[in-house]
Formats: C-alpha cells, structure tokens, sequence
C-alpha cells in the first residue's frame, strides 16, 4: 500500500475539491475500496498526521469541529 505520507498529501489535495461549508471525515476524502485497503495502523497514524497538518494551516481552508460518537474527527472545508 502506499506511505502514509503519499496518503497524507492525497488527502490534503481531495480537501481542495469540496466545497465550502462541506462536514468531512478523512475516510470520506478516498474511495471506499482504497480506504479499506489501507492498514488500520496506517488508517490511525493518518487521521493524526492530518490533523496535525490542519492545526498548521491554522484553519485558512479546513476548520476543525467536533468528534463523531465514533471518536472520529470531524471537518469543514472553509
């Protein structure tokens, strides 16, 4: 599968293609097939370095809201 940084950067670029005021999961932002695919260890560090990366955009494009009752972290793209 790939690096989880490769992942990191596909993920950041689908955040550019939905539109303002969008709710997201990071899970959202790739097919169902390739989510799926990507180790559960992987999928964690992933949805870490995300957020990390989004607190150093310092919410320009992506804001960060509430979690799910999953405790999955929620977006919404600016």
């Amino acid at each position: 599968m790939n690096d989880v940084n490769e992942l990191l950067a596909e993920a950041i670029k689908e955040t550019k293609k939905l539109e303002k005021g969008e709710v997201f999961l990071v899970k959202d932002l790739f097919k169902g097939y390739l989510w799926n695919r990507i180790p559960r260890s992987d999928r964690i560090l992933l949805g870490t370095l995300f957020l990390n990366q989004i607190k150093r955009m310092d919410g320009k494009e992506v804001k960060i809201i509430e979690k799910t009752s999953s405790n999955q972290q929620r977006y919404m793209k600016l």
